[in-house]
């Protein structure tokens, strides 16, 4: 039943993401004003936050994907939203699309037409130049910010003034994430503002992709903590979310970031990946799975070790797994990341890099390192 007849639907984009043959999207058709995170006081922040988990989807509703190429060219792609309000798009691309040479956002259209007419919404496709040959996926939770939803009923209960009534510029980052991963992305990249359907935007050298088990309603919050915190965009592939075991239990977890890591590295089949994650949510046997089911494709994986707790049985196995392989492996509290791990996994190519090297010699070491 719709509770709030007076908003119109609108349509949210989600970051998507293309190959030479492939192109995915998603976004999601709800009845609600737009997002505004700018202050206002501790009761319009709860207010803001609450909104982004009470969602009033539209079912059944026709959204139109507009293709505007480089050389003019339109497609449309029609569908209809389900019964959660997702309009999804994977497109083959059986004429080809060519990739440029360096990694690019490109805007793209969708229209509908609700009881106020006919409406359009820019989208963005990160477009992976032919230059990149490694990519990053990272993890959200506890390894760039701290959310305590994904965790337990009692992590939801124990940090809800952190959930719902906090901003996005007033969340505190990982300390040292910033510069660690605008260093592997190759610099931080300003938002343009007066980019059209067809334009191109640039993006990271190496493209970002993010992996969590945080609710698609945070979409826009997440995107807003980024560019508060001067964090790489890229495409997150985040959950439906609902308060149940299967949403909030740690099998769930391992499970999406493993069948969502899958995904990208098919899309992707010539490039390699570094991984990026915490020991909170299993995200180490998760990433092991990953290195054995895509041998030659994993350049790297860190694990940011936020607890004290020791290894677990099934952690020493994925441990012992990914250096099997071949695969350097990183284990730290902070990211202070040596010259030779990064060589090592292919990471040290950029000069940007030299930034996320700290005097190990002053500061003592603060990380373990596993390589061949």
């Amino acid at each position: 039943m719709d509770l709030f007849p007076r908003h119109p639907a609108r349509i949210l984009p989600y970051f998507g993401y293309r190959s030479r043959t492939q192109l995915t999207l998603t976004a999601r058709a709800l009845r609600a004003r737009e997002t505004n995170f700018s202050g206002g006081g501790r009761w319009r922040a709860f207010r803001t936050m609450l909104a982004q988990f009470v969602s009033h989807e539209v079912e059944g509703l026709e959204v139109t994907l507009e293709l505007r190429r480089q050389d003019g060219s339109k497609t449309r792609h029609p569908t209809t939203t389900d019964s959660e309000g997702f309009a999804r798009w994977d497109i083959t691309l059986n004429d080809g699309w060519e990739l440029s040479q360096h990694t690019a956002w490109e805007v793209v259209a969708l229209y509908w037409t609700n009881d106020e007419g006919y409406h359009s919404v820019d989208g963005h496709i990160l477009a992976p130049g032919v230059d990149s040959h490694i990519a990053v996926i990272s993890d959200i939770d506890d390894t760039i910010i701290e959310t305590g939803i994904t965790a337990s009923f009692r992590a939801l209960a124990r940090n809800w003034r952190r959930v719902l009534a906090e901003l996005p510029d007033e969340r505190l980052t990982v300390p040292g994430a910033d510069v660690f991963y605008n260093a592997l992305g190759g610099g931080h990249v300003k938002r343009a503002e007066d980019a059209s359907p067809g334009d191109r935007i640039p993006a990271t050298v190496r493209p970002f992709f993010y992996v969590s088990s945080s609710p698609w309603n945070l979409f826009s919050y997440l995107v807003a903590f980024k560019r508060a915190h001067n964090l790489p965009l890229g495409p997150m592939i985040l959950r439906d979310w609902a308060f149940d075991r299967a949403t909030l239990g740690s099998t769930g977890h391992g499970a999406h970031k493993r069948a969502a890591i899958d995904t990208i590295c098919g899309t992707y089949p010539d490039m390699r990946f570094a991984l990026i994650g915490d020991d909170t949510q299993g995200d180490l046997p998760a990433y092991a799975d990953v290195v054995e089911g895509n041998p030659g494709r994993i350049a790297a994986v860190f694990i940011r070790t936020g607890t004290s707790d020791e290894l677990t049985a099934e952690e020493h196995a994925a441990r012992a797994a990914i250096e099997a392989a071949g695969v350097p492996l990183w284990l730290g509290e902070s990211y202070e990341i040596g010259q030779d791990f990064l060589k090592a996994a292919g990471l040290s190519g950029n000069g940007d890099t030299s930034r996320i090297v700290s005097a190990v010699e002053d500061k003592g070491i603060t990380a373990e390192v596993s390589k061949e």
